[in-house]
């Protein structure tokens, strides 16, 4: 198989995640894929990455990222945009619970495969509502 040129591997990431695909999330991440949340946490491993996605769509269920612009140099792909979706401790989506927030992405491609995920974002909408 050839690799994936590095902003089609990073647009099918942004694709799984917003289709709230953990399957095809870990399909797309090397094996030492390392995650980077906006607060700087590190998890690391293609499966430990895969169960902590799994646990945020649970978290969001309608979590999804837009894109507005991307920039791409070699293997390394920054993405701009917004995050935004509804916070459920039960699987219910209510109104209030709904935030969006802006946010940036940087993708380290190898292979074709996303080796490093990092994003940027205030997660204080997300903080605020679950603390109510």
């Amino acid at each position: 198989m050839t690799p994936r040129p590095a902003l089609d591997a990073a647009l099918a990431f942004v694709h799984a995640i917003n289709h709230r695909n953990p399957d095809a999330l870990a399909a797309l991440m090397t094996e030492d894929h390392a995650f980077v949340d906006g607060l700087g946490a590190r998890i690391e491993g293609r499966q430990r990455v895969k169960a902590a996605f799994e646990a945020y769509f649970r978290m969001v269920p309608d979590y999804m990222i837009a894109i507005d612009e991307t920039f791409s140099e070699g293997s390394v792909v920054v993405m701009l945009g917004s995050a935004e979706g509804t916070y459920s401790a039960d699987g219910t989506l209510r109104p209030e619970n709904r935030w969006i927030t802006p946010a940036a992405w940087r993708a380290s491609i190898r292979d074709g495969l996303v080796a490093e995920w990092r994003v940027y974002a205030d997660n204080e909408p997300i903080r605020q509502i679950m603390r109510r």
